[in-house]
């Protein structure tokens, strides 16, 4: 998403050169100071040239039903009706199998985008040859061949769950939902950020979201971390997406540069505590291997084995 370049001296229609001073002075974090910066987490949005020319049919049908008797009028709005849900459904689709394959535990989408969107295009095509006046046997090829068409381009949406190796049905929904509701935090978050048109603030806010994220891939790596991480995972960043939301509101009635401070304050919190968190965790796991390493160890040693050390 494009996102306006400022540095130290850019103007800002938003703030006075005093506000922007004492912001240099107070944050650490300060986003004209060190520019724009890229998430760690940042992905590029899968939706691409194809899924948009998808757009371009129904558009071109409207505009030549428009010449059309009143049965094809109707039968040719119906199919650019049908294309643009299939479009949007494609969409969607694309995105939820991007963040399904970023995850390393993931629940398969519950709805099937893509293949929902195949067939709103082969429905579509139907349609729209029906419009034409073309033979009952001819909308049914061309839907078909449509539909058919759609999922060689796009392909199928994930049909199964993701779970690491060991782990059971239940270790990985507990996961899934843990993950997924704290990722609906994040965007809460970013979303009231992106309302507040302050570009350290959102440079801040995403900052703690990349922070957080280690903390979900870490979850996710090892599901028995969740027991030690779940209040950081829904008390923590429910307070933090309440925190923002209500910060935004203050902004939109104008600047408050006590409120924006005490907000900027609670990111470096919460961004610090998240992160201890997360060295705390791995910290526990390098534990957890040292002490079975040498139980197996002690246990070769009884059978009269030996492992070198070095």
């Amino acid at each position: 998403m494009a996102k306006r370049f400022g540095s130290a001296f850019s103007p800002d229609t938003n703030r006075s050169g005093a506000d922007r001073s004492d912001r240099n002075q107070t944050s650490p974090h300060s986003a004209d100071r060190r520019g724009p910066q890229i998430s760690r987490h940042a992905r590029v949005d899968p939706v691409g040239i194809g899924a948009n020319l998808m757009l371009l049919p129904p558009g071109l049908l409207v505009v030549l039903s428009v010449f059309s008797d009143p049965s094809g009028l109707g039968f040719g709005l119906a199919a650019a009706g049908v294309w643009t849900s299939a479009a949007y459904l494609l969409r969607e689709g694309l995105r939820a199998e991007a963040a399904f394959a970023h995850r390393r535990i993931a629940r398969r989408p519950a709805l099937p985008r893509k293949i929902l969107a195949a067939l709103f295009c082969g429905l579509g095509s139907s349609l729209a040859a029906t419009a034409s006046d073309a033979a009952l046997t001819a909308t049914a090829i061309y839907g078909v061949a449509a539909m058919a068409l759609h999922l060689v381009a796009f392909g199928l949406d994930p049909l199964r769950n993701k779970s690491g190796e060991g782990l059971d049905d239940f270790q990985r929904d507990r996961v899934s939902r843990a993950v997924d509701d704290a990722e609906a935090y994040l965007a809460a978050m970013t979303e009231a950020a992106e309302r507040t048109r302050d570009r350290e603030v959102e440079t801040r806010v995403q900052a703690f979201q990349d922070v957080a994220r280690d903390l979900f891939r870490t979850v996710e790596n090892d599901p028995r971390d969740l027991v030690g991480a779940r209040r950081y995972l829904t008390v923590y960043l429910m307070g933090a997406r309440d925190a923002t939301l209500k910060f935004a509101d203050l902004a939109g009635h104008g600047t408050d540069l006590q409120a924006r401070r005490v907000f900027l304050d609670l990111l470096t919190d919460l961004e610090q505590n998240f992160a201890a968190r997360t060295r705390k965790l791995l910290q526990d796991d390098r534990t957890d291997l040292t002490v079975e390493i040498d139980v197996l160890r002690d246990r070769l040693q009884r059978e009269g084995l030996h492992l070198d050390r070095s």
